[in-house]
């Protein structure tokens, strides 16, 4: 017998560079992963990209 497929929600953040593993641990703490980082509209900014299981 198969489990249900476990069903994920998601959220990006502005990360500040000054100040990222502040950003990173909070985000932590609230059981969001860290998925990847990228760019954003510009090089000087960074977009992050969490995810976490959906609390049933």
């Amino acid at each position: 017998m198969s489990s249900p497929a476990l069903k994920w929600e998601y959220l990006t953040a502005p990360l500040l560079i000054h100040n990222t593993k502040a950003i990173l641990d909070n985000f932590g703490q609230d059981g969001w992963e860290l998925v990847t980082v990228t760019t954003g509209a510009n090089a000087e900014q960074l977009v992050a990209f969490f995810k976490r299981p959906v609390q049933q």
